[in-house]
């Protein structure tokens, strides 16, 4: 049985001075194992802000005159069929079960601002095991809300919610502006201790079932003492034979207009038969674990129990652990149908030719995968089954840091009415944001639903994919712009996740960085990563799909005396891909990687494919080489001690198409 991995906690008698805490308690101090090369907080460094009005007030570029916020009235439509509505509303009861005190809580739907007489106030009540006060009042359910309805409940209700100048609603996700991946934990029950990958290297950290409910009650008992919860019933995957239903219980308006843009939309006829949820999501958003309780190292925690098929959200109110919670959930339970879960972008051409694109932040996956020549299936999130590929999501979720209309026009577009933004600073008058302004938080981000991408494919499914691209930003300068891979290269540089971080990214880095992450997406993985490559590499030699490993950092140097490879050369590789041309080109292969490199793409100077012959200093780049080669394979000897398939030939092949020096 594995550890609690890189998340511990100790009790300390003693303060920083010696002396004992002031409340007579133990003081919990936080340890945390860094440079494990698998999780990353993506929260940054820490708040400028002190207090919620000084965060608020970081929003907005001080103007004359202030523009007043003017909130408007709209009726809530309820269901009209009355056994339908009472159905919906057990099954809402059930999800907001106390477990330890009550079977569920008495539940109505309508706005409790709301004095007309619109609402019709049919509810649900099971009776009490024992009576407490939440069994006094109702508890009000603002269920699958339109955008408009959540905007006017964002505003009302929400300090940090406005309009902005193109129609989107911004918002504050308060302290938290990123992940916290060491405050997720996972249920360590009879099941998953033998199916998911525990121990070094996995970002899988351990809990009890009894530690899941105490937090499960305390999210629950949270929610149930609000006068109205935000209900989201909807759907992740595209593909209807293999289609998970999902409930979203939340107590903010931004949360649930976040998931309603990010999950997939109901029709009302599909919602009339939704039932009951394959997944529930509780999140009590601002409303802290308690530290004392087992596991905790924080006020936040992130918790999973796979077999109840529950996730609780304590302590943090930043939306993207929602979308990414749930990613988990399908890397656990996809592989299980014998389906493929992938973090990647994908595309189609017009004749049905579909290209997977894998790649850490700032390879270039978005950009490369967003083609005005081709349909976009999704940007990040997607299943390979056995009807081919779909999209998990029914949004996206982008970048929006230094976003500008001619580098990304249909990011820049999309941000319309409907689309959530986070954390992004504003000018106060004209409401126009300024998307260069770090001042709340580097990870800015929109929020949109998928069909706002002019070139959209809908239903957002396609064929099984024709080729499969790794993409890496090599500030080292070592790996050819492009190289087609064997099955087993595929899988061992999937399995690696290789990028590298440019020197000057931090205090301190003064060349370049390898960072490697498991199936280009180890935070959000169940399984070990060698189960996720042996499907890849199953399902590519049934369909014939073509393995590409694609550099787009560095040529001729290392970053500082290289330059970085231009995105016109790189976009001329990626159309010799999706055109087939490219595997029609004479290959040569390298020394140490093994990579067959071709000698000639259209548009791309011939003397760039092989590095070797961009880099004036040959002694130089076999050093780095042989130094990036080295940091592969250290990397690797995590996974090494896995058996994968019956035997060990597979084993072999795979650490034979590594680096060989």
């Amino acid at each position: 049985m594995a550890g609690i991995g890189n998340g511990e906690f100790s009790f300390a008698s003693t303060n920083a001075k010696g002396g004992t805490a002031r409340s007579g308690l133990a003081r919990i101090q936080t340890t945390q194992k860094k440079n494990n090369g698998i999780c990353h907080d993506d929260s940054g460094p820490p708040m400028k802000a002190q207090t919620i009005d000084e965060l608020h007030s970081l929003q907005k570029k001080r103007s004359t005159p202030t523009t007043p916020i003017k909130g408007t009235q709209g009726a809530f439509s309820i269901m009209s069929e009355e056994e339908r509505q009472k159905q919906q509303l057990q099954s809402i009861s059930a999800s907001l079960a106390s477990l330890t005190r009550e079977t569920g809580p008495k539940v109505v739907k309508g706005d409790p601002a709301k004095k007309t007489g619109h609402v019709v106030h049919h509810h649900y009540h099971t009776p009490t095991i024992s009576v407490s006060d939440s069994s006094l009042k109702f508890t009000h359910v603002l269920y699958n809300l339109s955008p408009a309805e959540l905007y006017e409940q964002a505003i009302k209700y929400e300090k940090g919610s406005f309009i902005t100048a193109s129609g989107a609603l911004a918002t504050l996700s308060g302290a938290k502006t990123g992940r916290s991946p060491r405050d997720k934990r996972v249920v360590n029950d009879e099941t998953t201790a033998e199916e998911l990958w525990w121990g070094k290297g996995s970002p899988n950290i351990e809990m009890d079932e009894h530690t899941f409910m105490v937090n499960r009650e305390r999210a629950v008992d949270y929610l149930n003492s609000l006068d109205k919860v935000f209900v989201n019933d909807q759907f992740l995957n595209w593909d209807p034979e293999h289609r998970i239903r999902v409930r979203i219980v939340s107590a903010r308006a931004y949360h649930s207009l976040f998931m309603h843009n990010m999950c997939i939309r109901p029709t009302p006829e599909e919602l009339e038969d939704f039932g009951t949820p394959d997944f529930t999501i509780y999140n009590a958003g601002q409303f802290p674990c308690n530290r004392y309780t087992h596991y905790m190292t924080s006020s936040t925690s992130i918790d999973v129990h796979l077999a109840r098929k529950e996730m609780v959200i304590l302590g943090t109110q930043y939306a993207g652990e929602m979308k990414k919670g749930l990613f988990s959930v399908m890397h656990y339970l996809m592989p299980k149908r014998e389906i493929l879960s992938l973090h990647s972008g994908c595309n189609m051409g017009k004749d049905g030719d579909v290209a997977l694109f894998f790649g850490l932040s700032g390879t270039g996956k978005t950009t490369l995968s967003t083609d005005h020549n081709r349909y976009l299936i999704g940007d990040d999130e997607h299943c390979w089954s056995g009807n081919g590929v779909s999209n998990i999501e029914g949004g996206c979720y982008a970048k929006c840091i230094d976003l500008s209309r001619d580098k990304e026009p249909d990011i820049w577009n999309a941000i319309k009415f409907g689309t959530v933004l986070e954390n992004v600073v504003f000018e106060e008058h004209n409401r126009e944001v300024d998307y260069s302004d770090k001042s709340v938080t580097e990870n800015t981000r929109a929020a949109y639903p998928i069909e706002y991408i002019p070139n959209v494919k809908l239903p957002c499914v396609g064929p099984h994919p024709k080729n499969v691209i790794l993409l890496a930003c090599d500030a080292f300068g070592v790996l050819p712009p492009v190289s087609k891979l064997s099955l087993a290269q595929t899988m061992y540089h999937f399995i690696s996740g290789y990028t590298a971080l440019v020197a000057g990214t931090e205090d301190g880095i003064k060349e370049p960085q390898a960072t490697f992450s498991a199936c280009f997406g180890a935070a959000f993985i169940m399984l070990h990563p060698t189960k996720y490559a042996a499907m890849l590499a199953a399902k590519m030699q049934k369909h014939g799909a073509t393995g590409w490993l694609v550099n787009t950092g560095w040529s001729g140097g290392s970053y500082g005396s290289g330059s970085r490879i231009k995105l016109a050369y790189t976009r001329k590789i990626i159309d010799a891909i999706h055109s087939g041309s490219l595997l029609q080109a004479n290959f040569v292969k390298t020394d140490v990687f093994g990579l067959e490199i071709p000698t000639e793409v259209e548009g791309v100077p011939s003397d760039i494919l092989d590095p070797i012959n961009a880099w004036s200093d040959k002694k130089a780049y076999k050093d780095t080489r042989l130094k990036l080669a080295g940091l592969f394979k250290k990397n690797f000897e995590v996974f090494t001690n896995y058996k994968i398939g019956e035997d060990d030939s597979l084993q072999e092949e795979i650490l034979a198409a590594g680096p060989n020096f």
